[in-house]
């Protein structure tokens, strides 16, 4: 029986193997996180074990008997400070650890570091091993493959050595590398570095990215002059990090937060005025619901989503005039949920409204409102519609059956629907950098337990896909010797548990380390990670098991996964 997890359970993500090997506590203050449904606008399981006789396994394991009894875990004093939140009072004793430039925080911080490399000092070789595997199949030096927008070709590289990506271009049919945004410059003297954004304009001519040095998800918005290398006087802070550019290369849009950090108000902004002259177009004042902005890949219309965890409104803006009037599509609901996306002149709307794991509705641009709502794909209570990306002459569908996503290319002049097919048993599969509108060519990235992450590009026409790029992994790997299989465990109630495997040829019976997750609707991908390597290698199988609580087989697999349900 596999335990499932409650939806409002708060976890993380595993780290990776090298945080694993050595955790260390870091004064870093911590900062609620908000996940939105947005699109990036960035650029860019486990096993049983039978004992082999002469075989000993590799991995250290410490036993509770052969620690060193004599090493004790310092101990943070506690200080009871009152917090009261809609009339009720808690105390809490730890409060005083938010302070990250207090001596004693600090003081206590290194203490429990030194106590963890105390207790894992007979592993120090091991780990060195470990990293060193890890970090020699990495390829250090690389580049992306060029994603079209416009009359230019962007991509990023990597150097050894440095720690960031560095952005750039090149005119269609140019080989002049065109050196953009290096993140590595920006970089230097900040202990914390992170972009969240990069929007070129609609002419190319300038450059927005937000910025966060702090780790607190707080974003400054710069503009850079891409034909100078100037940075204008252009400048926000306190913002969500999303930047969308109106047709006129002169206005953008971007989000600020609450003091709680929700994104809560979208301002426009225009080249060369002060910031108190922004105009405020939208904010939302419940604060059960968050502000995300977008723009279609029409480049007609910016989309303002206004969401809670059940809950969406969609407003649209025409990119062509930004001082145009807000208009609104469907008014919120409780448990509606809908997303928007524009072809010609209609808007399709994938809609949970009287189904379950959504159907395809569309809706002419002059009066979308729900009355004028006409289905396309019609809701099947085995399939969930996840997504939907709309281009000039195809609609492509991300469809999830049996806890697998599938890629269906509906033709827009014919109806005519037809799906992308992959052969592994257990895979994960996503569509990246399809910026341009008028084409037929989807991009994808395919990935699975024994398959590297490839770049395809897929013509939606001829029905045919190009490899574009297969991540490098270096020190000889050889997914031939390695196999992938996908299996169900029953649970107590009966209900068959998807589970993916991977492992060494020649591993049955070994040991077995499975992970499983469930919550907020997140799916557990059998994706490839060269880090495991160091796992299969050794003897192991990874598992991992998709639990209720995600949505691998559906809304309804994520509503299971409510304890009090």
């Amino acid at each position: 029986p596999v335990q499932t997890s409650p939806k409002h359970c708060q976890c993380k993500r595993s780290q990776s193997i090298t945080n694993a090997i050595q955790p260390k506590v870091l004064p870093v203050q911590s900062s609620p996180k908000y996940y939105q449904s947005q699109r990036s606008q960035r650029w860019g399981g486990r096993p049983r074990r039978r004992a082999t006789p002469g075989r000993a396994l590799a991995i250290p394991v410490n036993s509770h008997e052969e620690q060193d009894t004599s090493l004790n875990p310092p101990t943070a004093k506690q200080i009871p400070h009152a917090i009261t939140v809609h009339g009720d009072t808690r105390i809490d004793p730890y409060f005083w650890l938010r302070e990250k430039t207090n001596p004693e925080v600090i003081a206590y911080l290194e203490a429990e570091n030194q106590y963890t490399d105390a207790v894992m000092a007979d592993t120090q070789a091991m780990q060195q091993t470990l990293y060193n595997e890890i970090l020699g199949r990495i390829q250090e030096t690389d580049i992306t493959v060029p994603a079209r927008r416009g009359a230019y070709l962007y991509y990023t590289r990597t150097e050894a050595g440095k720690q960031y990506a560095i952005h750039c271009r090149k005119a269609i049919n140019s080989q002049t590398e065109e050196l953009i945004l290096d993140e590595n410059q920006l970089a230097q003297g900040e202990k914390y570095f992170r972009i969240e954004a990069i929007q070129p304009s609609t002419n190319h001519n300038l450059l927005a990215y937000s910025v966060d040095t702090e780790g607190d998800e707080d974003y400054t918005i710069f503009v850079k002059d891409l034909t100078s290398g100037a940075l204008l006087p252009d400048q926000t802070s306190g913002n969500q990090g999303a930047i969308v550019w109106a047709n006129d290369n002169r206005t953008f849009f971007y989000v600020t937060l609450d003091a709680a950090k929700r994104p809560e108000k979208v301002w426009r902004h225009k080249l060369g005025s002060p910031n108190s002259a922004d105009t405020l177009v939208f904010h939302e004042q419940d604060e059960r619901f968050f502000v995300s902005i977008d723009k279609t890949r029409s480049r007609r219309f910016v989309l303002i989503d206004i969401h809670s965890k059940n809950t969406t409104e969609v407003h649209y803006l025409s990119a062509d005039h930004p001082e145009g009037e807000v208009q609104l599509i469907d008014p919120r609901r409780p448990e509606h949920q809908y997303h928007v996306q524009d072809q010609g002149d209609q808007f399709f709307i994938r809609t949970n409204d009287h189904a379950k794991n959504f159907r395809l509705m569309r809706a002419p641009v002059a009066s979308p409102a729900r009355q004028n709502w006409t289905e396309v794909i019609p809701h099947r209570p085995e399939v969930k519609l996840e997504g939907i990306d709309a281009f000039q002459n195809f609609l492509t569908l991300y469809e999830r059956e049996n806890g697998l996503l599938k890629i269906r290319v509906h033709a827009s002049a014919t109806g005519n629907i037809h799906d992308v097919t992959f052969d592994e048993p257990a895979y994960s599969v996503a569509a990246v950098d399809n910026y341009e509108y008028e084409t037929q060519t989807l991009r994808f990235r395919y990935t699975s337990l024994i398959t590297p992450a490839s770049l395809y590009d897929y013509d939606m026409q001829a029905r045919t896909r190009e490899l574009r790029k297969q991540e490098p992994v270096l020190g000889g790997y050889d997914p031939n010797q390695y196999h992938s299989e996908r299996i169900f465990a029953k649970a107590e109630d009966g209900t068959k548990i998807p589970i993916s495997l991977v492992y060494k040829k020649g591993a049955a019976n070994a040991p077995l380390l499975l992970y499983g997750y469930g919550s907020y609707g997140i799916n557990m991908e059998a994706s490839f990670v060269s880090s495991r390597l160091s796992l299969l290698d050794r003897g192991f199988i990874y598992a991992i098991a998709n639990i209720r609580g995600g949505a691998e087989q559906g809304e309804q697999w994520h509503d299971q996964g409510k304890m009090m349900a």
